[in-house]
Formats: C-alpha cells, sequence, structure tokens
C-alpha cells in the first residue's frame, strides 16, 4: 500500500492508523488489487489467446490461467552442465563462436 501511494511504510504507518489498515486489508482479500490482480488479468487473456489457438487432439483439456501465472520464490539451483548449456544456446542465438583451450579471441 506504501508503495502505490508513493511513501515510505514508516510514512504509512504514521499516518494511518491501524483500523484504516485493517479495513484496507479486509478489502484486498475481497477485491485484490496492484500487480497480482494484473497478472491475473493477463494470465486470462493469455489462456484465452491459447485456447483459441490449441490442437485439442494433442492437448484435450483447455488451457487454465493459473498456467500463466508467474512463480516466484525460490528456485531449484542449476548444475554447472545446465549453466553451461544455457550459455552455449545464448552464444549461438546471439551468432557466437565457442573457444576451445588454447583458441585465441
Amino acid at each position: 500500500m506504501a508503495l502505490a501511494l508513493g511513501m515510505p511504510v514508516s510514512v504509512l504507518l504514521a499516518q494511518i492508523p491501524a483500523s484504516e489498515l485493517t479495513e484496507w486489508q479486509a478489502y484486498y482479500n475481497i477485491e485484490p488489487f496492484g500487480e497480482v490482480r494484473a497478472d491475473s488479468r493477463a494470465a486470462i487473456i493469455a489462456s484465452t489467446v491459447a485456447n483459441t489457438a490449441r490442437d485439442t487432439k494433442r492437448k484435450p483439456k483447455p488451457f487454465t490461467p493459473a498456467e500463466f501465472m508467474p512463480k516466484f520464490g525460490k528456485r531449484k539451483p542449476k548444475s554447472a552442465a545446465d549453466l553451461l548449456a544455457l550459455a552455449r544456446m545464448a552464444n549461438a542465438a546471439l551468432g557466437g563462436k565457442e573457444l576451445k583451450n588454447g583458441d585465441n579471441w
């Protein structure tokens, strides 16, 4: 809420009583706003578009908005082999040349 109002949390807490913050929290639980709501709207649109182009033989079940929601939080660490494969893909996509031991730039 402080971000939406453009003020530090400490200023928000000093200016708004706890009872009003509790009311805003209750309202948010009923009618979410902000980035979570925006992500939800985008996921609804993405699933609708994907379903219009869906091959019903290959994917009989329709896409759901949940499949298009971003996932935040901890990620599983990648292995050295995975990171090397990603670097090679990026290098190839950008037209780079893979150098081996002893190769010159």
